[in-house]
């Protein structure tokens, strides 16, 4: 194995982390601030099925970003995979919940600009859009399903102990499928810049063997859920608490609802299957979970009447949102210039 190729995917590495640490946090945010599940529990159910959905299901939302920039040198895979973990990490450590999607959006058409390449306007506004649909489609699920979930319990006269029972064991087997759409939809962020220099083999573990590309996400996917461990904690109570206060009822409808729109902008399955039916689809782009919650705690809020929406909150995550991809494009720009010109290396084919 290259050691120089192992040095440059430190990056994605510790973006991986950076991933874990802001948006695998949002699959149990709710449950844990609720105290229906314990942090631990949550972390190692999320790190299995981060992985599994990274793995198995990782290469569909991948295309997209290949479309946006072709990173062809491994020096420029580096520094945008890094520029884009710096920014996450900084809005992190202030306990906002940010979006690692815009976050590598930015740092890839940093690199275009800094190596003069040109960015697809159309990719874009594919990308950007989902950045609109994501948090809407999220919220207009979870009206539906807080709504039925409402009804059915006023009918169904459960008593109260045993309702909280019934949603534990829910959250945990929703937050088990959100894991795993996450790894599915958001490993292209963490590793799709390295795909094209990727040098791994293919492995053969029992009864799986992995293509070098699965090799390589399942090296992204153990980043990740060591930041699920080591520095989620913080923006699980950002979630939990800080845009509304969540009942274990509410926390489930959330965590089902991100659950879902993730897989729908990851699963190649439904997109080939809708082509069938000769309906439109949605674009197979790695989203934000952050985005998905967000909206998701919005659309229950507006069911209740917009009562205990914390708008002020709701306002610096979106200012955040703007800011993070701007903010990574310029740390990739600039850091690129010092990379080729300090250190002397090639950060894009010339």
């Amino acid at each position: 194995m290259d050691a120089l190729f192992l040095l440059f995917l430190s990056s994605g590495l510790f973006l991986g982390w950076s991933l874990g640490a802001s948006d695998a946090s949002n699959i149990f945010g709710t449950a844990v601030a609720t105290k229906m599940v314990r942090f631990r529990t949550a972390a190692i159910i999320s790190s299995i099925f981060v992985v599994m959905g990274a793995v198995f299901a990782g290469s569909g939302a991948s295309g997209t970003l290949g479309e946006l920039g072709s990173i062809d040198a491994l020096p420029g895979a580096f520094m945008v995979a890094l520029s884009a973990a710096i920014a996450i990490f900084t809005a992190t450590k202030s306990g906002l919940p940010v979006s690692t999607s815009q976050a590598i959006v930015g740092a890839i058409i940093g690199w275009n600009l800094y190596a003069n390449k040109p960015t697809d306007i159309g990719v874009v506004t594919k990308i950007v859009s989902t950045w609109v649909s994501c948090p809407l489609l999220s919220a207009g699920i979870a009206m539906v399903i807080f709504y039925l979930t409402r009804k059915l319990i006023k009918r169904s006269n459960i008593h109260l102990i045993r309702q909280d029972h019934y949603t534990r064991i829910g959250l945990i087997v929703i937050g088990a499928f959100g894991a795993y759409a996450l790894g599915a939809n958001n490993i292209a962020n963490v590793m799709g810049v390295f795909v094209t220099s990727n040098p791994f083999q293919s492995l053969s573990l029992y009864a799986f063997s992995l293509n070098p590309t699965q090799v390589l996400f399942l090296i992204g996917a153990i980043a990740i859920s060591v930041g699920v461990f080591t520095y989620s904690h913080k923006v699980m109570e950002t979630i939990g608490r800080g845009i509304m206060q969540m009942t274990p009822v509410m926390a489930f409808v959330v965590v089902f609802s991100q659950s879902v729109v993730l897989l729908l902008f990851a699963s190649k399955g439904l997109e080939d299957f809708l082509i069938g039916l000769h309906l439109p689809t949605l674009p197979l782009v790695p989203v934000s979970s952050t985005q998905a919650v967000i909206g998701a705690v919005i659309g229950i809020g507006l069911v209740k009447g917009g009562r205990g929406i914390k708008w002020s909150i709701l306002g610096k995550i979106a200012l955040s949102w703007v800011a993070i991809p701007v903010l990574a494009a310029l740390i990739c720009f600039i850091s690129l210039f010092f990379l080729e010109n300090v250190f002397t290396q090639s950060v894009y084919l010339h």
